[in-house]
């Protein structure tokens, strides 16, 4: 009898079932709802700024607050990180008589991944979460109500010059990181581990090629996107005060970073295997 008892307690209730099963496919319907909502704000934003581009005073604030005030945090993460690949690489391959690729690694490295990669963080840390703040302010104070009472078009206003400005300025901070990397990679191998300039440079022209750069780039305007449009999005969906300003601002930076990622892994196996796919049927082409 007990038993009988004790499994008629543990047993869930009907009706906590039922609700449980609404709780999940409540939040699925929030997801697919989000998702269209996040499209949806893309595909207006586009309709108006091709109907009528915004002020350029709007997108040169952008392209500065985005391009050039970033310049730093993205030379010092280049930098940094071009120092390391070249020491690891150098204590890696020396023992084994292959120092001399020390520089096409950094480089290779650099100009497919981390270039583009690291950048894309940086500037969602440093930019992609000041955007979401003042854009979620914005919606929270009414301020956004205020442009549309004074017939101003908030896409047009305040989203079409970032979206704009980032993705103009995303690749443009990429290759300066690609090159940043490369450098500081030449500096310690040269004056840290007596590498000839000659035996660093010379593997580059050989080994890569337009195909590695134009990965990067491509990698660094998707990423370009992601942040811009996230970014906005998040902060334009911000309800519930100064806390749902702060819960839309991480959320905005933690959506960013996972994208990225994923969205890197596929970008480089899409273009790997386009790239494979079009010297079949090219051969002229070749795999270099």
């Amino acid at each position: 009898m007990d038993e009988i008892q004790n499994n008629q307690i543990s047993r869930p209730a009907p009706e906590d079932e039922k609700r449980s099963g609404l709780r999940i496919l409540s939040d699925r319907l929030k997801f697919v709802v989000g998702v269209g909502a996040y499209v949806t704000l893309i595909i207006e934003v586009a309709k108006t700024t091709l109907q009528k581009p915004p002020a350029p005073s709007l997108i040169l604030k952008q392209l500065f607050d985005i391009g050039v005030a970033s310049l730093l945090v993205v030379s010092i993460t280049g930098f940094s990180t071009g120092l390391v690949l070249a020491a690891q690489s150098f204590y890696q391959l020396s023992d084994k008589g292959l120092a001399s690729v020390t520089g096409l690694l950094v480089a290779k490295a650099m100009i497919t991944e981390l270039g583009p990669v690291l950048t894309g963080f940086m500037v969602t840390g440093r930019v992609g979460a000041a955007m979401c703040a003042e854009l979620g302010t914005m919606k929270v104070t009414e301020q956004v109500d205020a442009l549309q009472t004074m017939a101003v078009n908030p896409n047009r206003y305040l989203l079409a010059p970032r979206f704009i400005a980032g993705i103009f300025m995303i690749p443009l901070l990429t290759i300066f990181s690609m090159f940043m990397g490369i450098y500081g990679g030449y500096l310690i191998s040269i004056y840290f581990f007596n590498m000839a300039p000659t035996t660093y440079f010379d593997p580059m022209p050989t080994h890569i090629t337009l195909f590695d750069f134009t990965t990067g780039i491509v990698k660094s305007f998707f990423f370009g996107c992601l942040i811009m449009t996230i970014s906005c999005y998040k902060g334009m969906t911000t309800t519930g005060g100064a806390e749902g300003v702060g819960k839309s601002t991480t959320q905005s930076v933690v959506y960013t970073y996972c994208w990225i990622l994923l969205s890197n892994f596929f970008l480089t196996m899409g273009l790997n295997l386009a790239r494979m796919q079009l010297a079949r049927m090219f051969p002229v082409l070749g795999y270099d």
